[in-house]
């Protein structure tokens, strides 16, 4: 089934903190139906959350009875519930109960203090330490089932309701603990702050060495967040390229708006990341559309000069990417038309004084009214605005050919004058 962001409104295929996609099958029928969530263990430790918490918030959320059987690690949802919604759930459950309010990393612990009624979390990316920020149903039952309890050892089978209180009460009894309503809370004696630990490094579950300890200093975290973008470059992450392509665009759109309007597209290590999540998604070529829509407006002009490196990067001889670009330029002309329709000539020579767009391909261009990027008729008055620019660029290729062959002509004749001085001085040389 493949696996997905723990943030998925992260898109960054190299973020390293992943989970398996939630999994359900519906069971029985009429009354009786019900939904076993398949891999809700394995979602659970992905995330470093017992995995009752959000069995159990998906119970409060969808107004249905939940059930968890231990024995059979089955976590089971009344009603009818497919995956997708469940999978849209459990995000409202990570953004509430995992992501750090502060970085949004899900490197977090959850300490219960059952005295104070509190539920605090802690970071340990950037060191954050406060209360939940959010007051749910769930509050409650996280306070009276502590995270590091271990339910399996109340019984194989426990129920929402009188049915698993009686079976917490019976099993409390006849091993002497754990009795009261509050699911094994300890004796006074003992500390009644409980701990449930994030997993160390959530991206690899198989990872056997336990001694990696994090380390909250500046400057760890610091390289810690730079991980998150550099650190997996090396790996391959396709469940994106089974989207459809305008969804890949989409992507893409919001990848480089994201660093757009951090201010970073003028760093040459931003323009990489752009190429290298361009070719991941497989839409390299068509990249300079979404560049021509996120970075073009009325100035133009300016904006080209401020970002010609960039878009050297996706068209430097590469023919198809450059049409496609063509094709955003007309689409920004369109939406600027009363500023940007008069100066066509202009803008189509500073792309190609910039060695952005080539010669053959303006000329292809040229040949053709297409109405694939704007309609038939602005894509006309276009193409009629562009042609003393286009005859410009004939008129230049000529002279350039003229040229070409005056020069030729010129180095025939200066031969020519050579071998008759060689055989005038041969023939005086032999009359001597």
């Amino acid at each position: 089934m493949g696996s997905v962001n723990v943030n998925r409104s992260v898109s960054d295929a190299f973020y390293r903190y992943k989970m398996p996609r939630l999994r359900a099958k519906v069971e029985g029928k009429g009354n009786g139906i019900k939904t076993v969530i398949v891999n809700m263990i394995d979602v659970a430790k992905a995330i470093g959350r017992p995995a009752t918490y959000p069995t159990k918030y998906f119970g409060c959320e969808l107004g249905a009875q939940t059930q968890f059987d231990f024995k059979n690690d089955r976590f089971i949802v009344n009603g009818s519930h497919d995956a997708t919604k469940l999978q849209d759930l459990l995000d409202g459950f990570i953004r509430k109960f995992v992501l750090c309010p502060e970085c949004d990393n899900p490197e977090t612990t959850l300490t219960v203090s059952q005295k104070k009624s509190t539920i605090n979390q802690a970071c340990k990316a950037c060191g954050y330490h406060g209360p939940l920020e959010f007051n749910h149903k769930l509050n409650t039952f996280i306070i009276k089932n502590p995270p590091n309890l271990n339910p399996a050892a109340q019984g194989s089978s426990l129920t929402e309701g009188k049915r698993g209180k009686r079976s917490k009460k019976a099993n409390g009894e006849s091993n002497g603990t754990n009795g009261n309503e509050d699911g094994g809370r300890s004796s006074d004696n003992d500390s009644s702050d409980q701990v449930v630990e994030a997993p160390v490094k959530l991206a690899d579950e198989n990872d056997d060495d336990g001694n990696w300890a994090v380390e909250v200093s500046e400057e760890a975290v610091r390289a810690r967040l730079q991980e998150l973008t550099d650190g997996a470059k090396g790996m391959t992450i396709s469940d994106d390229l089974e989207k459809t392509e305008k969804e890949r665009m989409d992507l893409l759109y919001e990848f480089i708006k994201t660093r757009r309007d951090a201010g970073h597209l003028l760093d040459i290590n931003v323009h990489k990341e752009l190429v290298t999540e361009a070719e991941r998604l497989e839409i390299k070529s068509k990249a300079p559309l979404v560049l021509a829509e996120l970075l073009f407006d009325q100035n133009v002009h300016t904006q080209l000069k401020k970002y010609r490196i960039l878009f050297l990067r996706f068209t430097h001889e590469d023919l198809k990417a450059q049409k496609y670009l063509l094709g955003g330029i007309e689409q920004v002309i369109a939406l600027h038309k009363d500023t940007l329709l008069p100066k066509v000539p202009g803008i189509f020579k500073m792309f190609y004084d910039a060695d952005i767009l080539e010669e053959k391909v303006l000329l292809e261009w040229a040949g053709k009214v297409s109405k694939k990027y704007v309609s038939r008729e602005l894509s006309q008055e276009i193409h009629a605005k562009a042609e003393p620019f286009i005859k410009w660029l004939k008129e230049a290729e000529e002279e350039d050919d003229s040229d070409s062959k005056d020069e030729d002509d010129d180095d025939d004749l200066e031969l020519s004058l050579l071998l008759s001085r060689l055989n005038m001085m041969t023939v005086l040389k032999h009359r001597r």
